[in-house]
C-alpha cells in the first residue's frame, strides 16, 4: 500500500478518500511547511497532498534518499513547488484547475462590490455602535453597474470575471494578456498593461503566479483618481510597497484576497481603510474544496496506477 502525506487538513471527505486506498499519515499542524520538513516528506513517503506555502524548493528535491515520486497541489497555484527540480528528481507534480474558477471569480465580485460601496467601513461603523442614521453623504461609494472592467490576464479565471462583470453589470470590458487570446465574452484586448492600468475604472488581477511585481509603482501611477484594484492571483503580483503608498495618497481603492508573505500583512495595509482585506476566502466554499480534494487524488490515483495524470504540469 502507498504511503502518502496529506500536508494540512483537508476537507474530511477528501482525508476519508484517501484512508480508503493509502496508508495516510496526517500532518498535525496547518502552517505550511518548512524546506526542512518537505525534504523529510519526501524521504518518507510515495506521494504527497500539499497545499500553497509547503516549501518544495529545489534544495528539498536535493536529498539522496526521496522516495516520493508524486506531488498533488491541492490549488491551482504551485509556485511553491520547483517544478524543475522536481522533474530532475523523478517527480511527477500535479495541481487543481478548473474547479477553482467560479468560486474565485465570485470572490473577486465580491471584493469589487465591497471595496466599491465601502462595505467593510460600513460594518466597522455599525459594529462599533457609531452608526447614528441615514444621512445623504454617508459613505458614498462608486456604483458598479456600467463601469468599465479591465482584467489582467484573461485566463479561465479572468474570463469568468469579465462573464460576471459584463453580463451582471453591465460593465465594458478590456483586458491585458501577454499573448493575443479569443474569448467568448464581449471585451476588447489591449495591446499592453499601461493601457489597461490607465482605460479602466476596476482592475481585477487573475495572472498566474511567477509575474512578481507586475504591478509595480508605475502600472498604479497609471491607474485614475477614484479607480479600484482587486487581487485574486497571488500576492507578489503587486509591489506591496508600492500599493500601500498609493493607498495612503487616498486616490485609489484596493480589495485584496492575498498577499506577498500570507499569512503576514503588513501593519500600514491592515491600517488603511481604503483597503478591503480578506484572508484568501477564493476557493473557500465546501463543495468547492471537496473538489480540489477529489481531483488531487485523482492524479495521485493516476500515478498509483501507471496512467498519464489528468492535471499533471
Amino acid at each position: 500500500m502507498k504511503r502518502i502525506l496529506l500536508t494540512r487538513t483537508f476537507p474530511a471527505a477528501t482525508t476519508a478518500a484517501a484512508q480508503a486506498r493509502y496508508h495516510v499519515t496526517q500532518r498535525d499542524s496547518d502552517a505550511p511547511m518548512t524546506e526542512a520538513e518537505a525534504t523529510a516528506a519526501l524521504e518518507d513517503h510515495d506521494a504527497i497532498l500539499c497545499s500553497i506555502g509547503d516549501q518544495f524548493t529545489a534544495k528539498a528535491f536535493e536529498s539522496p534518499h526521496l522516495r516520493c515520486k508524486m506531488i498533488a497541489n491541492f490549488g491551482v497555484g504551485y509556485n511553491h513547488i520547483d517544478l524543475a527540480a522536481a522533474k530532475a528528481a523523478g517527480v511527477a507534480v500535479s495541481n487543481t484547475p478548473d474547479v477553482v474558477t467560479d468560486a474565485t471569480a465570485d470572490i473577486a465580485m465580491t471584493l469589487i462590490l465591497m471595496t466599491c460601496r465601502r462595505a467593510s467601513e460600513g460594518e466597522r461603523l455599525l459594529r462599533a455602535g457609531a452608526w447614528d442614521g441615514w444621512k445623504p453623504t454617508q459613505l458614498l461609494g462608486r456604483h458598479v453597474t456600467g463601469k468599465r472592467l479591465g482584467i489582467v490576464g484573461m485566463g479561465r479565471i479572468g474570463q469568468a470575471v469579465a462573464k460576471r462583470g459584463h453580463y451582471g453589470f453591465g460593465m465594458p470590458v478590456i483586458y491585458f494578456n501577454r499573448s493575443p487570446k479569443a474569448v467568448d465574452v464581449p471585451a476588447r484586448q489591449v495591446d499592453d498593461l499601461q493601457s489597461l492600468m490607465s482605460q479602466a475604472d476596476v482592475i481585477v488581477i487573475t495572472v498566474p503566479g511567477g509575474n512578481t511585481h507586475l504591478i509595480d509603482a508605475e502600472a498604479l501611477a497609471q491607474m485614475d483618481d477614484g479607480a479600484v484594484l482587486v487581487n485574486v492571483a497571488r500576492g507578489d503580483v503587486i509591489d506591496e510597497a508600492a500599493l500601500i503608498a498609493e493607498l495612503s495618497t487616498g486616490r485609489i481603492s484596493a480589495g485584496l484576497d492575498v498577499y506577498a508573505e500570507e499569512p503576514d500583512v503588513p501593519p500600514a495595509l491592515i491600517g488603511l481603510t481604503n483597503a478591503v482585506l480578506l484572508p484568501h476566502l477564493g476557493t473557500a466554499a465546501l463543495e468547492v474544496r471537496e473538489a480540489m480534494g477529489q481531483m488531487a487524488l485523482d492524479n495521485i490515483s493516476a500515478w498509483a496506477d501507471g496512467l498519464s495524470l489528468p492535471q499533471g504540469l
